[in-house]
């Protein structure tokens, strides 16, 4: 009979079974790898890694421009023109009709030109900055490539630097021998190779104990994958990336060299918060802080692609009893022989912070503290991710719904058949108009100010219907309508000031 490897362990198989007779149980949704039991082909990529003196950057070719024969010659090149906006190298010999017109560039674009309008003295153009210039370059603008990996080094460039070596990236995703799929149908030979989830070791967790000094990074990152599963948002051939938690904060805890299975997460720039897991070696960057480790499944980010959903399991499980009942934490924290000790003990108490707050540090001290509050003071409350998507992201952010299963507002005040509350929003952020009512407020409907009006941000509920006014008391063209309160017995006894836990529900 014969025999694949299903995780690295050989299993006996009966001739003709499929990927669903072994895998029993298997999300049908989440991809799995398969390697067919053949010598592995490399291929080339699009991508070249261009190693400096002042270190490597990796570029992504435009297709029809002819650039990996153009960049494989530019061993060597020196220096050209620096300054603020580009940094070039050259020359060397090429073959185009110059534009002699001004072309608009964007950062991180690679662009031939050339000196005095002559071919013969063309120069490879990092542009640091976007700009409009004429490089004399070609009539189409000559972008020959964009950097995808290393724009400090080249924002590094100097009239010192030279270029050492142009080599194409080796993609081990191209062979047709190894790919993802959901496809549980798929036959079985002999010798084939299953890859069916990801495992991480979070950052600072080791064979003596736990160590926090990466402890809101790593807590960042078992939050956005707390549902198990990571979702390919963008495949290079250096990494691949999960951008569930694109724009959130993350601290720089443990700036590391990026080696094949690290785990990262950018702290800067607009994928800050994005997880990132290497499948080649590249150099420590300042806008990244190391997180974790694969220790198995390495091959299935090497053979990914785009919109691919795969199993992922951490390790340590995140330590949040934020949300939980007194009963359920207290039950939690024993199984993973935490100590917990609570302010006040009692049935039917909701927890809405603990102490220390992040998974290493409980773990390091084996011990927590826990504030709590009577249930009756959660409110229950359904949000509309499919009407108001950008305002519930703006509500969630803001209450702490988007870490913990409760999150909290302060009451601002209620009269005659509105109840107020105040979310510090910054004043960069902007709640734009989305799912505004048309004729009718219906009891119970909760909603947020939008920019038009001047009180916005100010999160309202009414207790009875109105055809003139939103929840928040502005005109219907001021109101978001982000979901539904479904415990409105609770809002009638707030008191203004207080602070009211809110607990998102299923509709």
């Amino acid at each position: 009979m014969p025999t694949v490897h299903i995780d690295g362990k050989i299993t006996t198989i009966q001739e003709g079974s499929t990927v669903d007779d072994v895998l029993l149980g298997r999300d049908p949704e989440l991809c799995f790898g398969i390697i067919r039991p053949v010598t592995i082909s490399r291929a080339e990529t699009k991508e070249f890694l261009i190693k400096t003196t002042a270190g490597e950057v990796v570029v992504e070719t435009v297709q029809g421009t002819n650039a990996g024969e153009i960049l494989s010659g530019l061993s060597g090149a020196k220096s050209g023109w620096q300054d603020l906006q580009v940094a070039s190298f050259g020359p060397f010999s090429s073959s185009f009709t110059p534009s002699r017109k001004p072309t608009r560039y964007e950062r991180g674009d690679l662009a031939l030109g050339s000196g005095g309008y002559d071919p013969g003295r063309s120069f490879l153009v990092f542009c640091r900055k976007t700009h409009a210039a004429d490089h004399g370059g070609p009539l189409e603008g000559g972008i020959i490539a964009r950097v995808i990996s290393g724009m400090g080094v080249m924002d590094r460039l100097s009239e010192h630097d030279t270029i050492l070596s142009v080599e194409p990236v080796i993609s081990f995703a191209e062979s047709s021998d190894a790919k993802t799929s959901t496809d549980g149908s798929i036959v079985l030979e002999e010798g084939m190779h299953l890859i069916t989830h990801l495992r991480v070791q979070a950052e600072g967790m080791n064979a003596d104990g736990y160590d926090p000094k990466t402890a809101y990074s790593v807590d960042r990152m078992l939050l956005a994958l707390k549902d198990a599963v990571f979702t390919v948002d963008k495949r290079l051939s250096t990494h691949v990336r999960c951008d569930l938690l694109a724009g959130t904060d993350v601290p720089c805890e443990d700036c590391s060299a990026r080696r094949e299975g690290t785990v990262l997460m950018r702290t800067s720039g607009k994928n800050r918060g994005s997880i990132y897991i290497y499948t080649q070696d590249l150099p420590r960057s300042l806008a990244h802080t190391v997180i974790g480790l694969v220790i198995h499944g390495i091959e299935l980010c090497r053979i990914a692609q785009e919109g691919d959903r795969i199993q992922i399991r951490v390790d340590p499980h995140q330590f949040d009893l934020v949300g939980m009942t007194l009963a359920d934490a207290e039950a939690y924290a024993l199984s993973r022989k935490i100590t917990l000790t609570s302010d006040i003990r009692g049935p039917d108490r909701v927890v809405t912070s603990q102490k220390p707050v992040t998974t290493l540090e409980v773990l390091s001290g084996g011990t927590v503290e826990v504030h709590t509050i009577p249930d009756k003071q959660v409110i229950a409350i359904t949000l509309d991710d499919a009407k108001a998507p950008m305002t519930c992201k703006i509500f969630r952010e803001y209450t702490g719904l988007k870490y913990h299963t409760i999150g909290k507002l302060p009451m601002l005040f209620s009269f005659e058949e509105v109840t107020l509350f105040k979310a510090k929003i910054p004043k960069t952020i902007n709640v734009i108009p989305e799912n505004v009512p048309v004729s009718t407020v219906d009891a119970g409907v909760f909603a947020m100010t939008n920019d038009s009006c001047k009180g916005v941000g100010i999160v309202g509920v009414r207790s009875v219907p109105s055809s003139e006014f939103g929840p928040t008391s502005e005109p219907f063209s001021g109101t978001n309508i982000i979901g539904t309160v479904i415990d409105m017995d609770k809002i009638a006894g707030l008191e203004e000031g207080e602070v009211v836990f809110f607990r998102e529900v299923s509709k």
